[in-house]
């Protein structure tokens, strides 16, 4: 695989996608660079104002519409608000190693938004979606453990990077899982993974002074940008790759660089396991598997 970039991005115009946390960091390099080649990009962020903020450093077709991944009822509101075809749906949004809180549902608010927000986003906007959903994970999967009977961490001691690894699991487990029903139905749709490697974003910060400091130390010797970070991401978006795929960063230890199909735990490969979740998935959300247009 060459060395792809941003000046590879084809042509977009006519496309329609829809960027979760696309305000900062990797969702708003991801929505930028979409927007720049010609996409109608929606902006589907929590904070309208910071949605707006971002639109207005874009250049192209930019929306904002709110979007809380923390809120079911927002979630359904954003589906309902839908209308017309959606190419890509790019569940990007996410929260890493907070400290132990709850969703507005009552879900662990790592696994509420990373995971059951998109599961329940992307079910909803199924039938719209014309082309493929991309899904952002990370290399700490591999330090995941999805425990089907304490997803929510209520008889386990909490662990914030446990619960972020989990979480980031569950992206790829859904992804496996939702790419088996998708050429089931014999469906066109594609369903995708991508993480961005290690990259100085947002997502690191809001630990406490002192760890703060030592990830910007980190991060200004060994990370990458969040516009590099955003590459696997927008090449999963774009690419002409099968479902199921997983990009990520070519470099050692899938750090940085450019991007590349990847792998990924045996876990993550659990297709019992994938679709044991999508059931207790379902279960917690209320959302099913939509019957797709034929």
């Amino acid at each position: 695989m060459t060395r792809w970039t941003t000046d590879d991005l084809p042509d977009q115009t006519g496309r329609t996608y829809v960027v979760t946390g696309a305000n900062s960091g990797l969702g708003r390099q991801t929505a930028a660079a979409l927007a720049a080649v010609g996409a109608r990009v929606v902006l589907a962020v929590r904070d309208r104002g910071r949605g707006e903020e971002a639109a207005r450093a874009m250049t192209g077709d930019v929306e904002v519409r709110v979007l809380d991944l923390a809120d079911l009822a927002s979630v359904r509101r954003f589906a309902d608000g839908w209308s017309g075809p959606l190419d890509v749906l790019v569940n990007n949004a996410g929260l890493m190693a907070v400290p132990q809180q709850r969703t507005a549902d009552g879900f662990e608010m790592q696994l509420g938004t990373n995971h059951l927000g998109h599961f329940a986003l992307t079910n909803l906007l199924l039938p719209a979606v014309t082309d493929r959903v991309v899904t952002v994970s990370s290399g700490l999967h591999r330090r995941g453990r999805v425990v089907l009977d304490d997803l929510n961490w209520e008889r386990r001691r909490y662990s914030p990077y446990g619960a972020y690894g989990q979480s980031k699991l569950a992206n790829l487990l859904f992804t496996l899982e939702l790419e088996r029903r998708l050429v089931a139905d014999g469906s066109p749709v594609r369903a995708l993974a991508a993480h961005p490697g290690y990259a100085a974003t947002n997502l690191q910060g809001g630990h406490g002074r002192f760890l703060d400091l030592l990830t910007g130390a980190a991060n200004r010797i060994f990370a990458q940008s969040d516009a590099q970070g955003a590459l696997p991401t927008l090449y999963a978006a774009v690419a002409d790759l099968p479902g199921g795929s997983y990009v990520g960063p070519d470099g050692r230890s899938e750090m940085r660089g450019h991007p590349t199909l990847v792998g990924r735990s045996a876990e993550a490969s659990d297709s019992t396991l994938a679709a044991r979740l999508w059931t207790a998935s379902e279960e917690l959300t209320g959302v099913r598997y939509p019957v797709l247009p034929g």
